[in-house]
């Protein structure tokens, strides 16, 4: 069951990813149309600018969940590098835990923000004007699954039944400080 559960994350996690991917492939052409319309045919552009905005918010939510399945958010390993394994592993899940903690907070509130604009019926104050929930719903779906991912994250860690993603310290940094820290063997 627990194996079930990281594997359909992790699949939703890579569809999530995919969706982030065609928002920001359509950015990137709303931008070169912007550029040919701005500057070639010189008239005045209406929606383009605030669909790049929020498509690539939107692919930056999105694809959050499949960057933590990855390992790859940004980490601070200068810690990591010195502690014995075990101390590592259990920083690794104090860190998921509070991760999940601070993604619970804001699907709270992104949620919250969500649902005040779709039933108030909010617009964006454009020219183009489109309903702010359609941007805004990339916060709580982005939210949810990292919440989701997390609790896969912590699964792994705890009951080991599959790898987890790999940590940002390289394994030649690790071995560089397990030579140079006298204290790491006696830690073990």
């Amino acid at each position: 069951m627990v194996q079930f559960y990281i594997r359909a994350v992790g699949g939703l996690s890579r569809a999530f990813a995919v969706v982030a991917t065609l928002l920001l492939i359509a950015a990137m052409l709303v931008v070169c149309q912007m550029i040919f319309i701005r500057y070639v045919f010189r008239a005045a552009t209406i929606w383009q600018t605030d669909f790049v905005v929020f498509a690539a918010t939107g692919a930056m939510f999105l694809g959050a969940p499949y960057v933590l399945l990855k390992g790859g958010h940004v980490g601070v390993d200068v810690v990591e590098m010195v502690v014995a394994d075990r101390t590592r592993h259990a920083m690794r899940i104090v860190a998921s835990l509070l991760g999940l903690l601070f993604c619970a907070i804001m699907l709270y509130a992104s949620w919250l923000q969500f649902h005040e604009t779709w039933v108030g019926g909010w617009r964006h104050a454009s020219v183009w004007a489109p309903p702010l929930w359609i941007p805004l719903s990339a916060l709580p779906l982005g939210f949810c699954m990292l919440c989701l991912q997390y609790v896969a994250q912590i699964l792994v860690l705890v009951s080991g039944v599959a790898t987890p993603a790999p940590t940002h310290v390289p394994a030649e940094a690790l071995e560089a400080a397990a030579a140079v820290s006298p204290s790491r063997e006696t830690a073990r």
